[in-house]
């Protein structure tokens, strides 16, 4: 989901043990059962320990505070039944959600559920150096007690993830049975997703899929690469289509529908094809783009900001609702930044 791992979406054996391990850091011993078997560590753990991020939990694995069968090992380690882990994680931080009035578009809502159209540079979640401003805290403000719990207190009705940066439609469950449904949607991959980028480069075709197997990138956890050997035990398939909307000299609109859900997999499918998403600059290291980029030469008073983060737009959702069983489409108009950046492009670089 866009960068959301729908194949990542494994409920805890037991539910009820969940809060308890949540609310202790003692050496805490867990026995893989035999559904569970083949999951990556880190994944596994995730299911446990849902206030911590990934990358704590890699961190936790390579330092040695978490053992498999008395030893330790990698957060690649493919568990099996009956092995037995013990965990030591530092200690959570109050999971008490702290409501914030942080003004949030909500393009519809219902009795059961809501969509709503996320800011940029907006974590959906609290984790770890970001406690507070999430989308989290202003669901909590906006909609009370009337949120899912499935997920835990930290992610409060959050049903898919955006990154920070990515802005758009994202969808908010008002009960754990509702959010169930639609996780079972996702899962399912039947759940229509668009998303709008403006991408580096004038592309040859004006629609095509792009296929190319992801994994997590082997120097810098954060990120994601294509694989050079689809086979390898930690690549996952992924399927992107894209259609050009609107050309400019050196870049170009598209919209984007993933047909998998892999971790950064929009940015990292156009990046394979040479058209990385503007101002992406975990991927590109240019974390913005000015008039100036567009125009050489503008004297400096009139070198305005266009846009601050990667041009990456969650432009639609379609799915089926889960009472009324009749497919619901919401759209999320394209954020200010964008279409600043989009009539610069059409007054600097108009196509031939």
């Amino acid at each position: 989901m866009a960068d959301f791992d729908d194949d990542e979406l494994i409920p805890p054996p037991d539910p009820d043990a969940l809060p308890a391990y949540a609310r202790t850091r003692d050496p805490v011993e867990l026995l893989v059962k035999v559904k569970a078997e083949g999951m990556r560590l880190d994944h596994y753990l995730q299911v446990f320990f849902k206030d911590l991020s990934r990358s704590a939990l890699q961190q936790a694995i390579s330092t040695g505070n978490v053992t498999c069968n008395g030893k330790p090992t990698k957060a690649s380690y493919k568990v099996r039944n009956d092995d037995k882990l013990v965990v030591q994680l530092p200690a959570p931080v109050n999971d008490v959600i702290v409501p914030e009035d942080i003004p949030i578009e909500v393009l519809y809502e219902d009795d059961v559920l809501a969509v709503i159209n996320k800011p940029p540079n907006m974590v959906v979640h609290p984790a770890r150096g970001n406690w507070t401003g999430t989308l989290v805290n202003a669901l909590a403000f906006r909609f009370g007690d009337q949120l899912s719990k499935e997920n835990g207190n930290f992610r409060l009705g959050i049903v898919h993830r955006l990154d920070r940066d990515t802005s758009g439609a994202i969808l908010i469950a008002k009960a754990d049975g509702i959010h169930n449904k639609l996780s079972q949607q996702f899962e399912k991959r039947t759940v229509f997703k668009e998303y709008v980028a403006i991408a580096q480069g004038e592309f040859e075709r004006d629609s095509d899929y792009v296929e190319a197997s992801l994994m997590q990138h082997p120097r810098d956890r954060e990120k994601q690469c294509v694989a050079s050997d689809p086979d390898h035990p930690d690549a996952k398939p992924a399927m992107s289509y894209y259609e050009v909307m609107e050309k400019f000299r050196g870049y170009t609109l598209v919209k984007v529908q993933p047909k998998t859900g892999r971790t950064h997999q929009i940015r990292v499918h156009l990046l394979h094809i040479g058209h990385a998403v503007l101002a992406d600059k975990m991927y590109t290291g240019r974390g913005e783009v000015k008039v100036s980029d567009l125009t050489p030469g503008l004297p400096k008073p009139d070198d305005t900001v266009l846009l601050a983060r990667q041009a990456l737009h969650a432009f639609r959702l379609r799915f089926r609702h889960p009472v009324k069983d009749n497919w619901l489409e919401v759209e999320a108009p394209l954020p200010a930044d964008m279409r600043a950046a989009l009539e610069a492009l059409r007054v600097h670089r108009p196509y031939r």
